[in-house]
């Protein structure tokens, strides 16, 4: 059995094409979709800012096995990202992630005499 690896992924894009109706829906809904709701997830969050309605980010939480790396992860994560935006009738382009593996990851813990 392969070891399995957790990493936090965020896929990042551009509206495109969106229609008026997912607009109006996107502006409604900004509120909800502000910094307070960025949590890394396997359904994953979505943020964006209402003006310009521009850019947008997802956040996920994606296990894999380690020997498929971090590219594997920022894959499924974009595949996720896709399915998602699709579903819900969103435009959208130029998706890209950014993907840090946790089990890797060195935390810098502070000494005693930093505290």
């Amino acid at each position: 059995m392969s070891e399995q690896h957790t990493y936090r992924v965020i896929v990042r894009g551009t509206w495109d094409g969106l229609t008026e109706e997912a607009r109006a829906r996107l502006l409604a809904e900004a509120a909800d979709h502000g910094m307070a709701s960025m949590r890394f997830s396997e359904e994953g969050s979505l943020s964006y800012e209402p003006a310009p309605l521009k850019h947008f980010s997802m956040r996920y939480v994606v296990v894999s096995d380690a020997a498929d790396g971090e590219e594997m992860a920022g894959a499924l994560a974009e595949d996720r990202a896709e399915t998602a935006l699709r579903g819900l009738g969103y435009g959208f382009r130029d998706l890209r992630s950014t993907v840090t593996d946790l089990d890797t990851m060195k935390i810098n813990r502070k000494s005693a005499s930093r505290r």
